[in-house]
Parts: structure tokens; C-alpha cells; sequence
């Protein structure tokens, strides 16, 4: 039997703590060629937070989401901010329907960045290299938090704990957990 327990669950809490650590090799992250310096982060904080709410709002909103569903959402904006960089403008969505959701929420998010910097400085400051290196920041961040469980939420729940202001669960998405 397999119970979805809400990310505030204080069991889940628990378990989290003694999670088996899943050794991560830096050599074997994807896309090794985007570089992403700590001047980098210091110099995009806001687009890197604005970028994870997204994966974070994303990821809520999608009923049934777990870290697999988020790290396929982002090879695929990798893939297709990789392309936008080179000129073309060819989306990767991916197959897996809920990836598609966050995927679509999270490319919202992006261009609600990108409009809102429009409105505050009158020109849009970020260059798609610079989105896609965030994304790929993100990409790497969620496969060092995997526990390695196939419908593991320890990425998602990283982010929650990091961004606790932009956790709040959408209205009408009560917890799967039942309890006599």
C-alpha cells in the first residue's frame, strides 16, 4: 500500500531526517557544459528564486507530482532554452503529462519574470543564456536532493522549506492521506 502523505505530514518530516543519502558524482551531472559559478548565482539571486517558486507553485498545483515529474520538466526547459539561445525557437515538451504541467507553469513563471522586469526597469534584463543557466542550477540541485525513491517529493519539499513564504497549497488540493 502506498499513502501520499502531505509535505507537512510530521511522519514524512521524520523520515526525511533519516533518508539514505544517495551519493552524487559532479562529473556525472547533465549539461556539464553550462557553467554555473557562484558569481553567477550572487549575480541572478532573483531570477534563480523566481524560477524556483515557479518549479515550487508548479509542482503544488500538479496533483500527483513528485521529483521525477520536476526533473523532466527541467531537462526539457534546458533543452528548449538551449535552443533559444541558438536562435531557434523549438519547444521540448516532454511526454509525461504532469512533467507538461510544470513544464507549462514553470515557463509561465519565466515570462512573468521577464514582464515584470519590463514594467520596474522599461527593457527586460535577462538574456535567455542567463535563464538557462538558472534552469540548469535547478536541474542539478534537484538530482543532488533525490532520495533516490521513485515517487520520492524530497526536491519538492527542499524547496517548500527554502521558499516557506510561496508554500502555501493551492485552494481545493486537500491531502491525499486519510485517516480513520
Amino acid at each position: 500500500m502506498t499513502v501520499s502523505c502531505p509535505l507537512d505530514c510530521p511522519y514524512l518530516q521524520e523520515a526525511r531526517k533519516h533518508d539514505r543519502e544517495v551519493p552524487v558524482d559532479p562529473d556525472q551531472f547533465p549539461n556539464k557544459d553550462i557553467r554555473v559559478t557562484d558569481e553567477f548565482i550572487r549575480d541572478n539571486e532573483e531570477l534563480i528564486t523566481a524560477t524556483a517558486q515557479g518549479v515550487l507553485a508548479a509542482s503544488l498545483e500538479t496533483a500527483g507530482a513528485v521529483d521525477s515529474d520536476v526533473r523532466e520538466a527541467l531537462d526539457a526547459l534546458v533543452r528548449t532554452y538551449r535552443t533559444l539561445e541558438g536562435g531557434v525557437y523549438y519547444e521540448s515538451r516532454p511526454a509525461n503529462l504532469l512533467a507538461n504541467q510544470i513544464y507549462s507553469r514553470v515557463r509561465d513563471s519565466i515570462e512573468e519574470f521577464r514582464r515584470s522586469e519590463q514594467q520596474q526597469l522599461g527593457m527586460t534584463r535577462t538574456r535567455d543564456s542567463q535563464v538557462l543557466a538558472a534552469l540548469a542550477f535547478l536541474q542539478r540541485l534537484g538530482l543532488d536532493r533525490n532520495n533516490g525513491r521513485p515517487r520520492g517529493r524530497a526536491f519538492i519539499d527542499f524547496l517548500r522549506s527554502f521558499f516557506p513564504a510561496t508554500a502555501a497549497a493551492p485552494a481545493g488540493l486537500g491531502s491525499s492521506l486519510i485517516v480513520p
